[in-house]
């Protein structure tokens, strides 16, 4: 079977964490340096070194809560902080830290605090209290560079010297590394996080090949670790830069929907991502890069049908692969099925229940009797819900366990209320695991379902398609139904479509429009539009008959909220609905200017998108 290769142009909006300091970023906000000693920790995270903590400042009558990112933090501590002043809603003052370095005790209590605050492996409050004792103002610079001499100390003995000298090196070795990376402009939250993956070779990554932090760091992208190897010093003509410059560029077209970009359109982007006041990369260098990626398997090249290399980040090549293998793998055991008996199945619901399906639809129920995956399409008002439904009653009429689900939770309960049986997201059907990321359903641990319904299957992105079609049993049927027109995937790929288009996969597509579908002008001018043409809709009146009806207020966001005011207090009233219960305004975008503000004004929040 010919691979399948997906691609989808779509819009996405993408948010990105600052990597640099709100000094940086945000001049306006007033910063000022405080120090302290840290009182007590109220919540530390080892993970991620987030904290908030009571400091006791000189000369201060209250403690001070400071909040902010710390790789290693003890009370006992003296800390210069640097930040901003911001109050709290429900616990006050705060002080947000943006940078701190930590500096030595200055008193004997100061002193005697901070080593036996459990800092240091081996060194207690009560140990700490002797050595302060013994050594007096000199303590820390006798552990700074005579640390043998602790022996002098009553009940520490040389073992616990090396234990207490290895902890002391850790500690510099945390200072020396937030030291250098707030040196070079990195904040505090992104400092502990590189320390954290890194641990002592932190500086030397970070030195050698900066980019490596947009790989090996959620949140760190590939923009800030440039910024970050602007400040090292880093060529702009490393390859280190360009090789990270084109993973970058292939994780933003996958952002708007693509599983792979052809050469020539990678390298337009690259060399424009890369582009500098005072650096321009070649052509011809940026093909190498790809070129010898390659060979390392670090990007994967394919020639397309009209022998144009295309460019994929490996995960998506090799997912696109698989997921078509499997549906090849699956086509190839149709159901060994007794026909005849299922036509006059099919005969006797009809006639029991006084319905008629359409010859498209008694195609659709037949072959979903024997085909291991099918695919139901057509346009709004075509009779998928109906067939869907006649389809259901079949398989439970085969004594078949059926699972139904559709991406999203709304989507899943419409396909549950139709069926009369429960429905679940795909997440949900799969068991999404949030601790590993993953589904607990898949080769290993297939469904338990002999017939699984996914409804709006447009929706299915490259991964979740995989995920699903990997967790359906081996002798399993399945059945997509969606219609390609509408709601399309938010990851990349569009798989509905060109699984239809594959020509592999047995599909039905409903064309004709029932009657009671044909009466409503929502119905039509969805067709007319699929099909090219302008829509034919009746202009807003006091007595409008149809139920699609054209608003023409204007083009600016203040003429959408006038409008939108004016329907809900005048003419939605006097139609007979109530605008507080049976409204829903739809739109692009929720955060759509004053549109947005005027349609969450409208109804209830929770039905606007």
């Amino acid at each position: 079977m010919k691979p399948l290769l997906y691609v989808r142009r779509s819009q996405k909006v993408m948010s990105t964490s600052p990597i640099f300091s709100p000094q940086q970023l945000n001049t306006s906000v007033p910063h000022e340096t405080i120090t302290g000693v840290v009182e007590r920790l109220t919540f530390y995270s080892s993970e991620s070194g987030y904290t908030v903590a009571r400091l006791v400042r000189p000369r201060a009558t209250e403690l001070t809560t400071i909040v902010g990112s710390f790789a290693n933090i003890q009370p006992g501590q003296t800390l210069q902080l640097t930040g901003f002043w911001r109050d709290h809603p429900q616990f006050g003052p705060q002080f947000q830290v943006v940078n701190y370095r930590e500096t030595k005790p200055a008193t004997l209590t100061g002193i005697e605090k901070y080593l036996g605050s459990g800092l240091i492996k081996g060194v207690g409050p009560v140990t700490a209290k002797r050595i302060v004792a013994h050594f007096g103002l000199e303590t820390l610079e006798i552990i700074e560079n005579q640390i043998e001499r602790l022996v002098e100390v009553q009940g520490i003995a040389k073992k616990r010297i090396t234990l207490i000298k290895n902890a002391w090196e850790t500690q510099k070795a945390i200072k020396e590394v937030m030291v250098f990376l707030q040196s070079h402009g990195v904040s505090t939250t992104y400092a502990v996080k590189i320390y954290k993956q890194y641990k002592d070779e932190a500086i030397a990554t970070v030195t050698s090949n900066p980019y490596q932090l947009a790989t090996d760091i959620y949140g760190i992208g590939f923009l800030t670790a440039d910024k970050i190897a602007f400040n090292l010093g880093v060529a702009p003509d490393s390859e280190f830069r360009y090789r990270a410059g084109l993973i970058h560029a292939l994780g933003e077209a996958a952002a708007d929907g693509h599983c792979y970009l052809p050469q020539p359109e990678l390298i337009e982007q690259v060399i424009k991502l890369l582009t500098t006041e005072s650096h321009e990369p070649k052509e011809n260098a940026i093909a190498d890069i790809i070129k010898d990626m390659a060979l390392k398997d670090d990007l994967i090249r394919e020639k397309g049908e009209d022998q144009t290399l295309l460019c994929y980040k490996p995960t998506y090549f090799h997912t696109e692969q698989n997921l078509a293998q499997l549906i090849q793998s699956r086509l190839s055991q149709p159901v060994a099925q007794d026909m005849p008996r299922v036509r006059d199945w099919i005969e006797r619901f009809t006639k029991s229940r006084q319905i008629q399906l359409s010859p498209q639809q008694r195609e659709a129920v037949e072959i979903a009797a024997y085909s291991r995956v099918m695919i139901l399409t057509g346009g709004p008002g075509c009779g998928k819900t109906f067939t869907t439904h006649t389809i259901v009653s079949l398989w439970q009429a085969m004594g078949k366990s059926i699972a139904l689900a559709a991406p999203t939770g709304r989507a899943a309960q419409r396909l549950g209320e139709m069926t009369g049986l429960e429905a679940k997201t795909i997440h949900r059907l799969l068991e999404f695991d949030p601790k590993t990321m993953g589904f607990k359903c898949g080769s290993d641990n297939p469904l338990p379902h002999t017939a699984i319904i996914v409804d709006e299957a447009s929706m299915l992105d490259l991964f979740l398609a995989y995920s699903l079609i990997k967790a359906v049993a081996e002798g399993a049927q399945l059945l997509l139904v969606g219609d390609i027109d509408q709601l399309p995937s938010v990851g990349p790929g569009q798989i509905l479509a060109d699984l239809i288009n594959s020509g592999r996969v047995p599909v039905v597509r409903l064309t004709q429009v029932f009657r009671q579908a044909q009466q409503s002008a929502i119905i039509t001018a969805a067709h007319q539009i699929n099909l090219g043409q302008y829509p034919t809709i009746e202009p807003i009146s006091d007595n409008p008959v149809s139920d699609c009806i054209w608003h023409g207020g204007g083009h600016q966001p203040e003429h959408g909220v006038q409008a939108i005011c004016e329907l809900i207090t005048d003419l939605i009233p006097r139609l007979g609905f109530n605008p507080a219960t049976d409204v829903q305004v739809r739109m692009s975008l929720r955060k759509a200017g004053g549109a947005g503000e005027a349609g969450e004004a409208g109804g209830e929040k929770r039905k606007f998108s």
